[in-house]
């Protein structure tokens, strides 16, 4: 699928309620197991995307319209949910997560964005140029690769009572 600022609102809007219906009062078996050191729970991915609404999205498409790739990205800090989301509920995340995207969306709206805006380049620090179209399509894609990260951590909290049926599902497998 070719690139499409409708398409991006579409998945982008979406994704706080689908989080809210998913995780909102659920106890912690099911929201504070992770796969292992180093991986997210379904809590941690909150406070990420909590963190990447402050520091990453906004930040970086604000610097590839202002400054080009003139200005390198911030290094992205992908672990900083855990000292950030100290002593906070995973409500408490959510509806930060829920504020925090309406507001960057009627931002990212309101920037009326053309073609040749989409093309504009940013310099990230790892990857080299990137088109601000890149690093939006990768936001969408970001939303979505979370919420498969969360139901498969979910998924995993069964698996050893499924008896036999584990070799069925991939998501139990990865």
């Amino acid at each position: 699928m070719k690139y499409s600022l409708e398409r991006s609102y579409e998945i982008l809007d979406r994704t706080p309620a689908v989080l809210q219906a998913l995780l909102s009062g659920l106890p912690d078996d099911w929201v504070m197991p992770n796969e292992g050191p180093e991986t997210f729970s379904p809590y941690d991915v909150i406070g990420h995307l909590v963190h990447g609404e402050k520091t990453d999205w906004v930040v970086r498409a604000k610097m590839i319209l202002e400054f080009g790739n003139t200005k390198t990205f911030e290094r992205y800090d992908r672990f900083a949910q855990y000292e950030e989301s100290k002593g906070k509920s995973l409500q408490q995340l959510l509806d930060e997560f829920t504020v925090i995207r309406k507001e960057n969306m009627i931002w990212f709206k309101a920037l009326n964005l053309t073609e040749d805006d989409l093309d504009r380049q940013g310099m990230h620090p790892v990857l080299g140029d990137v088109t601000l179209r890149n690093l939006l399509a990768t936001w969408v894609v970001h939303d979505l690769t979370h919420i498969a990260q969360i139901t498969r951590v979910m998924a995993k909290q069964y698996k050893e009572e499924m008896g036999p049926w584990p070799e069925f599902f991939r998501i139990l497998n990865f």
